[in-house]
């Protein structure tokens, strides 16, 4: 569900549309950086009165006013391009609301746009004090506005020197004991990678409250990566924008949010919901490293994610003092499966043993999900990677669930690499082994072949314990399992994973053999 924010009493003259705060709703097309460009472009082109900076100044201040009603002081830090304009359009309208309000600003009247520069001359008519000192002490009461740098941030700024003004005021938001409201983006944040341009990020995330107001499209980076953090709380402004201009241009990808599953019929058996077979485990006796939990932990995920049979077959020849209390899951061994029924999910807690197998499982499985110590074999062996880039052109259908580390091993990159563009290198491994995949991680990518990619919406840092990766590999499986094609099952079961997280009891532990038991 979307949230409208109450009618505020502003500008009457710059009628704007209010902002949407973001829920977990999917479908939200997200639009990078040069289809943002070519929107604005043609949205400018139209010549709207009042002016596309006018509005979003206006619906910035009345965001500000809903998140601090009672706020004494508002600062707003300005960059010099058209981000700083929105932010001087924003401190003019909230000055003229009442509100006790101050500025900086690093452009000059001389070098900004004709917008920037009707922005400045609303903030001095409106009695707004622009600073060239400290800015006021704020309290956790009052309000705090980042339009220092939008989209058009580039490389090059990121070289100041740690003492230069712009430097000074990142530092002063950072540390802000106010909510920070951030224009369109975070400064310093790319939008469409969600990692920061180099010396303008921090490596913990920021001391208060954040809020962002993207302008125009929703942007991939506002929910992957360092964006989510730096981002806090997102809401999306169109401007009036009509939304066929919007689709005129292809969203990069689309925001993830909850995947509807289909209800069972009362006229149902264990059949109709599908059997998931795991593959996983190794045992003691190859290093004397016994990995079987792994593997119990996605059985068991499976089963309660509502798989009609789930099949257990493990890397240790079969024995397994795991099961006292998990007598549903039936143990086969791997020359008992059928390979062409149901979901076979593969890798976890695999260990070394796993490569012994995987010839087998890559050939003959009809629907494989492929985690963890799978990955690895595969990364690491050209005949599997072969098997796995084949198995599309006859038919057979591939889930890969890869952490960073492991889709790097699977890329031949460094796992710096995958982070710096999660879209970019989802999609590369989607088109190397003709296969969906999970991208796991702050905002989870979901990329098919010839499919919009999707940035999961759900999921907390109580996910980060050993074990939860093996929970969605069978979340995954049982999904898939029931009748979701394989793009659709992945994407429910990521959000409904991190949907788990994020509603876990705030007394209680998150661990993998609890969350795998939620249904």
């Amino acid at each position: 569900m979307s949230v409208i924010v109450p009618p505020l009493s502003l500008t009457p003259s710059l009628p704007a549309r209010l902002p949407t705060l973001l829920r977990a709703a999917g479908g939200h097309p997200l639009h990078d950086t040069a289809a943002t460009r070519l929107i604005e472009a043609q949205a400018l082109a139209a010549n709207p009165q009042p002016r596309l900076m006018q509005r979003a100044g206006l619906v910035l201040a009345q965001l500000g006013q809903a998140l601090a009603p009672h706020a004494r002081q508002v600062w707003v830090a300005c960059g010099p391009g058209n981000n700083g304009g929105d932010g001087l359009q924003a401190a003019a309208a909230l000055q003229t609301a009442g509100y006790t309000t101050s500025a900086h600003w690093l452009g000059t009247p001389e070098d900004c746009s004709p917008d920037t520069l009707a922005a400045w001359r609303a903030a001095q008519q409106a009695g707004v004090q622009l600073l060239d000192t400290a800015p006021p002490p704020l309290g956790p009461q009052d309000l705090a506005i980042d339009a220092l740098l939008g989209i058009g941030a580039t490389a090059h700024r990121s070289h100041d020197p740690g003492d230069s003004p712009l430097n000074q005021l990142l530092q002063t938001l950072y540390q802000s004991p106010a909510p920070v409201l951030c224009a369109d983006l975070p400064s310093g944040l790319n939008a469409d990678t969600g990692r920061y341009l180099p010396g303008l990020g921090f490596e913990h995330p920021p001391h208060s409250a954040r809020h962002t107001l993207s302008f125009l499209t929703l942007k991939p980076g506002l929910f992957t990566s360092q964006g989510r953090d730096a981002a806090g709380t997102v809401w999306w402004a169109p401007l009036g924008v009509e939304p066929g201009l919007l689709c005129q241009q292809r969203p990069s990808a689309l925001l993830g949010g909850p995947m509807s599953r289909r209800s069972r019929p009362h006229d149902s058996h264990k059949g109709r919901f599908g059997d998931v077979t795991v593959i996983g485990g190794e045992g003691l006796a190859l290093r004397g490293m016994g990995m079987g939990g792994a593997a119990v932990l996605a059985a068991t995920a499976a089963l309660h994610q509502g798989a009609g049979r789930v099949m257990l077959t493990l890397l240790d020849g079969g024995n397994c003092k795991l099961l006292p209390e998990q007598p549903e899951l039936m143990l086969r061994r791997i020359e008992a499966l059928r390979w062409d029924q149901g979901v076979v999910v593969c890798g976890c807690g695999g260990g070394q043993a796993v490569a012994a197998v995987l010839p087998q499982v890559l050939e003959q499985a009809h629907r494989l999900v492929l985690d963890a110590d799978a990955l690895n074999a595969i990364a690491a062996d050209s005949h599997l990677q072969r098997l796995l880039a084949s198995r599309a052109h006859i038919g057979l259908q591939t889930i890969l669930t890869p952490h960073p580390l492991e889709a790097a091993r699977m890329l031949d990159l460094h796992t710096d690499d995958v982070q710096a563009n999660r879209l970019e290198a989802a999609h590369a491994l989607a088109q190397q082994t003709y296969s969906t995949v999970v991208l796991k991680g702050s905002g989870s990518i979901i990329h098919s072949p010839h499919q919009l990619p999707c940035i999961n919406t759900s999921g907390n840092a109580l996910l980060a314990t050993g074990g939860t990766g093996d929970v969605l590999a069978g979340m995954v499986a049982a999904a898939w399992a029931a009748g979701l094609p394989a793009h659709t099952a992945a994407q429910w079961a990521v959000w409904q994973h991190g949907h788990l997280a994020d509603t876990w009891p705030a007394h209680l532990p998150l661990t993998a053999s609890a969350l795998a038991r939620c249904a």
